[in-house]
């Protein structure tokens, strides 16, 4: 529903209808109360007679646990709550407030860390209590900074939109089905490898994911900063700003996570035998493969963008996670048949390759895009790219011996080089020229 809430805001707001955008906004608290008053009821009915007893918990240890369970369903009511705020926040394109936020949140949390080794207090209550009060802080300051900024989260009196409700909950339901998908495969492929090879191989594909996790998170903060200009721009129907978005959101993605990824990429061993004191079997080829992945994945997600801001999602919503889901039968015929575990990953980049063809053909009627056009300013231009930015860090990595120095030196050439043939291979004239004002601004203020 959070996802659902942030399209709809955003779309009224690059239609420019702020009677539209209050009336959203106003109903998407009603519907945040109604989800966070049923967690509340479940959770401290039936929820709490799970905890007491069904959960094996040590009788003297039993208050602690039922202070952190407690804590822990207020926090989450917060949380849910506090979505339409995040929503408008980013919807309203303020992403220096949430990462002032999200800086804050950081901080208290190490503070927890540090609370609980000087404090003579029972750790697992304190770190309930803790944890909450992070939570009720943040939750303040969203709410304080949007009332104060914008208007439409002034509710005076709540209302009930009966056509509103029903657009945004038939929309949060196909994103479900997406997420269903998406939880379907992931979890499917770790219960494929237990079964067939057992916990040391889950072990390596978690090892894997971990690195997936760190290195997403730079890509991420490009594709958050064009996402609401995306749904704006086709609010007002101006396809051609759309279209140059979702080009430069697709290829900028790529090829940050690709500067990040491609020295992990080639220096994956080294790096695993200093993180890890036994590195298990498959965990190598498993992040090399998982990186791959990623990399496909970051273009999906300009297309996700335009296909939610048309608002017709059954159709991309049911091709989409239909071809997802091919990765586990596929897998487990590979695996009944004797292939080894990193079949499945092989799997899943040709099922993601074939996905994102799907995208494109579904999502390219919808919003007036030239496939051709897309090939050309998007896939053409990383295709030129990855070859010639990996010749010069693999030389070095093959020239050097093994260690810190070659680690720092690999990484150093990879983003010189890369940052280089992106710049004049990557981008086309506008692009670069964009950049270059970009830091021309910054050169001249610090004049």
């Amino acid at each position: 529903m959070a996802g659902a809430t942030q399209r709809f805001l955003t779309f009224e707001i690059g239609k420019n209808n702020f009677q539209q955008l209050q009336k959203v906004f106003n109903v998407s608290i009603s519907i945040h109360l109604m989800i966070a008053g049923i967690i509340l009821v479940v959770g401290e009915t039936i929820g709490l007679w799970f905890v007491c007893n069904k959960l094996v918990i040590p009788p003297e240890r039993m208050e602690a646990a039922l202070w952190v369970y407690h804590f822990s369903i207020f926090g989450l009511v917060l949380t849910i709550l506090n979505a339409p705020f995040t929503a408008i926040i980013i919807a309203r394109e303020k992403m220096n407030i949430y990462a002032y936020v999200s800086i804050t949140e950081v901080f208290l949390r190490l503070f927890i860390i540090y609370a609980l080794l000087i404090y003579d207090f029972d750790k697992l209550k304190l770190y309930g209590i803790l944890t909450f009060t992070v939570t009720l802080i943040t939750f303040f300051m969203y709410q304080i900074y949007c009332r104060k900024h914008f208007k439409e989260s002034i509710i005076g009196k709540l209302i009930w939109d009966k056509p509103i409700f029903k657009e945004m909950a038939i929309f949060a339901g196909w994103i479900m089905n997406g997420n269903i998908a998406y939880m379907g495969y992931t979890q499917g492929l770790n219960i494929l490898l237990n079964l067939f090879f057992g916990p040391v191989v889950n072990a390596a594909r978690g090892i894997s994911t971990q690195v997936q996790n760190a290195v997403n998170g730079f890509s991420s903060s490009i594709q958050a900063s064009m996402n609401p200009q995306i749904t704006k721009s086709y609010a007002i129907q101006d396809f051609e700003y759309m279209h140059k978005l979702l080009f430069t959101s697709s290829k900028l993605s790529f090829f940050l996570l690709f500067i990040i990824s491609l020295p992990i990429f080639i220096e994956i061993d080294f790096i695993l035998s200093i993180w890890l004191k036994e590195v298990p079997d498959h965990t190598s080829v498993f992040t090399r493969l998982t990186l791959l992945v990623t990399l496909l994945n970051t273009l999906s997600n300009p297309l996700i963008v335009s296909v939610h801001a048309t608002g017709k999602l059954k159709k991309f919503q049911l091709w989409e996670g239909t071809i997802l889901l091919l990765i586990v039968p596929i897998s487990y015929l590979l695996l009944k048949m004797g292939f080894i575990p990193e079949s499945v990953y092989i799997v899943h980049i040709i099922i993601s390759i074939l996905a994102q063809f799907a995208r494109i053909i579904i999502v390219s009627p919808l919003i007036h895009l030239n496939k051709a056009a897309y090939f050309e300013k998007v896939v053409l231009k990383i295709i030129y790219v990855i070859p010639l930015s990996i010749v010069a860090p693999l030389f070095f990595h093959n020239f050097l011996a093994e260690g810190w120095s070659r680690l720092f030196t690999v990484g150093i050439i990879s983003i010189l080089s890369m940052t280089i043939i992106i710049y004049f291979v990557g981008l086309i004239d506008k692009e670069r020229t964009l950049i270059n004002s970009y830091f021309n601004k910054i050169f001249n203020k610090q004049k």
